[in-house]
């Protein structure tokens, strides 16, 4: 620690030096929940100076390295929750391959992957509406707190997808915004939100969402049908040799109907069937690796501090 800090700025960086290290997400609570303290206590007393103050609120609320302490053993708690269960080790390859199955991380990626068009959609038409909104009302009195408002929502979204990203995808995100808005007026609360680098790279994020959202539901319904269909093989023999026994009844192309066909036999729809269950599992390791790289794409635009590390 440099001393007792004399400013609420001097506070944050002091305490921002003494978290140097730490998850990037752990570091924005912490600045953000210091700074709405701080500038809290400041409001309740306005004809005390921030050192004045600050120099009461160490002694309560803890010097800056205290509550660097504090956060870090909180972050364990935290960590130890998003961790999964273990997996049991030494497992050959196959059983690392199958093993993806056990893993919860899995199937939340998997949801994840299913739900990003949606998101994605909605994400794309906020801030496309939002923008050219911002744009064509800059000239009216309303553009300004219109402006505010968009840029306000933008911060709510970033903190909702960095809820879901966390929920699903394990990947440790922010539960507070960048910055504390409190004691500032209408211009500076504008101006903090344009010179902001997240506020841009989260517009980003929201306009990136929809191309990655196309192209994981795609991806993951595809493989998915196609592993399935390939695993019901010996189902779809049994149904099509049945459906031979009405004149008529199969419809399908003509290496699915013709019961000469190798796919049609037993031994061709099981060989079949295998490579579903193999294609299924492969499925399920690509949507995993796909979870993990959305999540440091997501971590990287809405993390302030993410960028830096």
């Amino acid at each position: 620690m440099t001393g007792t800090p004399q400013t609420i700025v001097d506070y944050l960086e002091q305490l921002r030096v003494a978290l140097r290290g730490a998850d990037p997400a752990l570091i924005q609570d912490a600045l953000y929940d210091a700074e709405e303290h701080l500038r809290a206590e400041l409001a309740e007393q306005p004809g005390r100076s921030e050192a004045d103050m600050l120099a009461k609120v160490v002694s309560s609320y803890g010097a800056p390295d205290e509550v660097a302490d504090i956060y870090r053993s909180q972050e364990i708690k935290i960590q130890r929750a998003l961790r999964p269960p273990p997996l049991p080790k030494h497992r050959s390859p196959i059983g690392h391959f199958f093993g993806v199955a056990a893993d919860p991380r899995t199937y939340g990626a998997l949801f994840y992957m299913v739900l990003a068009l949606a998101t994605g959609i909605f994400y794309f038409v906020w801030a496309v509406t939002g923008i050219a909104m911002s744009l064509g009302l800059a000239v009216l009195i309303i553009g300004i707190p219109f402006i505010v408002l968009f840029f306000g929502s933008v911060r709510v979204l970033s903190l909702v997808e960095g809820r879901i990203v966390e929920t699903m995808l394990g990947v440790r995100m922010p539960r507070r915004p960048t910055f504390s808005t409190k004691g500032m007026s209408l211009w500076r609360r504008i101006g903090a939100m344009f010179s902001d680098p997240r506020t841009w790279s989260t517009l980003f994020y929201m306009l990136l969402k929809l191309p990655l959202g196309i192209i994981y539901f795609t991806l993951t319904i595809t493989l998915l049908a196609v592993s399935i269909g390939f695993v019901g093989a010996p189902v779809m023999k049994l149904a099509i040799g049945m459906a031979h026994l009405q004149e008529g009844m199969c419809t399908g192309p003509d290496w699915l109907c013709n019961l000469n066909s190798w796919v049609n036999s037993w031994p061709g729809s099981f060989t079949v069937s295998i490579l579903g269950i193999v294609l299924l599992f492969a499925t399920l390791h690509l949507v995993r690796g796909l979870g993990y790289m959305h999540g440091q794409i997501a971590k990287h635009l809405l993390v302030a501090g993410a960028m830096k590390e």
